[in-house]
């Protein structure tokens, strides 16, 4: 375990050194954000009746979604991505570490960074700008917890399954696309229809940031708590035991291509 978080230690150091990147991602969050607020202000002056949240709750939806934009698992870490690609990995397999979990690390490392160096001043310019208010519970903290262990097991099955394809361009160019959607980032899940409701609830990227959002505005009453982070910890430990299995089905067949 002191290995694992030696890495871990390593990879956050390392990520922090994106600085630009991060400067560059806020603007552009902050952009985002801005044109979301106006069209959500927008719906709501038109049929405010048949809004299914107020419309403050609806901006905070927002602003929460820009700030932990990189928390969704819409894109994998490029530096694992391209040993796959490259047949570097072989490098890698022949460390005295699992490594499933020396993926799952580096997966968490990147999760958490990036999400760190937006969110924190995005949520300075809602507060100040927007009327984002403090979380309503300290439960929001636990729940975000939660939805990174989540988003760093769905990151390490997309870069498992890279074993099985050649450039991996399949899965990286859908995931984006599944990703956002589902997980609320363009249109928050109280929006949806009726008759898609149910499955919005149901499917796992719903865990990532919208039951986090639901925590944050208090929208989820405190004796129903337990419910949603069983929710969030049933889907992280599924996606940790498919992945455990898929990376140990990948090392007994694995073609190193390249080198």
């Amino acid at each position: 375990m002191q290995s694992y978080i030696k890495l871990f230690a390593t990879r956050i150091h390392a990520l922090f050194q994106y600085r630009v990147a991060a400067l560059a991602g806020i603007a552009t969050q902050v952009f985002w954000g801005l044109l979301y607020t106006i069209v959500i202000g927008a719906f709501y002056s038109e049929s405010p009746e048949s809004s299914p949240i107020a419309l403050q709750t609806a901006i905070s939806f927002v602003w929460i979604n820009q700030a932990f934009w990189l928390l969704v698992p819409w894109n994998v870490d490029k530096r694992i991505e391209g040993q796959v690609l490259s047949g570097a990995i072989a490098y890698e397999l022949i460390r005295p570490l699992d490594l499933y979990w020396v993926w799952f690390w580096r997966s968490l490392a990147f999760r958490i960074v990036p999400t760190i160096m937006r969110s924190l001043p995005i949520f300075i310019v809602a507060g100040l700008f927007f009327g984002l208010e403090r979380p309503a519970s300290g439960l929001f903290f636990l729940s975000l917890l939660f939805s990174t262990l989540l988003s760093s097991a769905m990151t390490t099955i997309v870069m498992i399954s890279l074993f099985w394809t050649l450039s991996g361009e399949g899965i990286l160019r859908l995931l984006p696309h599944m990703a956002v959607f589902l997980s609320g980032l363009v249109v928050p899940i109280p929006f949806f229809p009726d008759w898609m409701q149910p499955f919005m609830l149901a499917q796992p990227f719903r865990a990532v940031v919208d039951i986090p959002c639901r925590f944050y505005t208090g929208l989820i009453p405190f004796d129903e708590c337990g419910y949603y982070f069983a929710i969030q910890l049933g889907w992280a430990l599924f996606f940790i035991l498919a992945g455990r299995w898929l990376m140990d089905r990948a090392l007994k067949k694995v073609v190193i291509q390249g080198g």
